[in-house]
């Protein structure tokens, strides 16, 4: 007795190169705009300038911040300082990011995943 039994098999480019870098800007990217992000909170809830994560934070997103500083300034709204730059500077380097991925999958050949199904004769014994 022998009975027919369909089998799928998917071939695909798994962490090809090109996904492997798109991948890296990313995380990259993200983490720029996390520092950012850190900074433009603890600007906003008054946190202490001198404690040693918050210079951290300042002295490391300072160098992100550097095409953005003089853009719109620091603004005093009920005591609570908002640097509106840095909302900029977030979505820039977000765009920025988003860009440079575009550009590696459009110069990067797609490779679909196949599937192919083929029919496989299986005998009981």
């Amino acid at each position: 007795m022998s009975s027919a039994r369909r089998t799928r098999v998917y071939r695909g480019s798994g962490g090809s190169i090109a996904s492997i870098v798109a991948r890296v800007v990313m995380f990259v990217f993200g983490l720029i705009e996390l520092l950012i992000l850190i900074r433009f909170v603890l600007l906003l809830l008054g946190a202490n300038a001198q404690a040693g994560f918050a210079q951290w934070i300042y002295q490391t997103s300072g160098i992100f911040m550097a095409p953005f500083t003089a853009l719109f300034g620091t603004q005093k709204i009920n005591g609570a300082t908002v640097e509106w730059s840095a909302l900029v500077a977030i979505v820039v380097y977000a765009l920025i990011a988003y860009l440079i991925v575009r550009v590696i999958d459009a110069l990067t050949p797609s490779y679909r995943s196949e599937t192919t199904e083929r029919d496989e004769d299986v005998g009981r014994r």
